[in-house]
């Protein structure tokens, strides 16, 4: 006996399907847009604040922690003014918090800002020719290089001005070590708070927002 052919999917079902891969596949293929200018522009408002009060910090530890708390601030800046913006351009969808372009984004960005953290901790202890209270010599260095690799990575699926960014906080990162003269704190000001200043304005004003 013949097994009863299956009834073909009704037509309006086959558009929907074929409207939803549509979709999908030129979400992959669209930038990441939604760079938060404005969110850009506090985080490196609350960076060079943390500059100033690190500067004068007693020791590495009370250093290395009031930089911690910059850095989880600036990601709850970060992440809020970008969820924020997703939602006013219509780039998240019920089901899918996330569009593609952003978790690419994040994926890219995330394995440079892992290491960063692992690394820190681990270059924490003092050395013996290096004062207690002096700033961990190599962490102003490897924090802005290792942002700068996050960022020129995550930018290759946003616009033009994110990787730019990047590459400015690299090169910062490689002048933080190789030339220790100059103090950690001023770098990091520049990086984590002029140079994301001036490119929040620049994003903020191209791409809305």
């Amino acid at each position: 006996m013949a097994a009863p052919l299956r009834e073909p999917p009704a037509l309006h079902d086959k558009a929907i399907q074929d409207l939803s891969f549509i979709r999908r596949t030129m979400e992959g293929a669209s930038s990441f847009t939604d760079v938060p200018g404005w969110g850009l522009v506090a985080i490196g408002l609350t960076a060079l604040g943390a500059a100033a009060l690190a500067s004068a910090q007693p020791s590495r530890e009370r250093w290395f922690w009031l930089w911690f708390g910059e850095a989880v601030l600036a990601a709850a800046i970060g992440m809020g003014t970008m969820w924020r913006k997703m939602r006013r351009r219509g780039g998240s969808r019920l089901g899918a918090p996330l569009s593609v372009p952003a978790r690419k984004f994040l994926l890219g960005l995330l394995p440079a800002i892992i290491a960063g953290a692992v690394l820190s901790f681990a270059l924490l202890t003092p050395t013996p020719d290096v004062p207690a209270s002096a700033t961990p010599p190599y962490l102003p260095g490897l924090w802005l290089l290792l942002y700068g690799v996050g960022i020129v990575t995550a930018g290759a699926f946003s616009v033009r001005a994110v990787p730019l960014m990047g590459l400015l906080f690299m090169a910062l990162g490689s002048v933080a070590l190789y030339a220790p003269s100059i103090p950690g704190d001023l770098l990091l000001a520049l990086g984590f708070g002029v140079a994301q200043i001036g490119f929040g304005i620049w994003i903020a004003r191209r791409h809305g927002g």
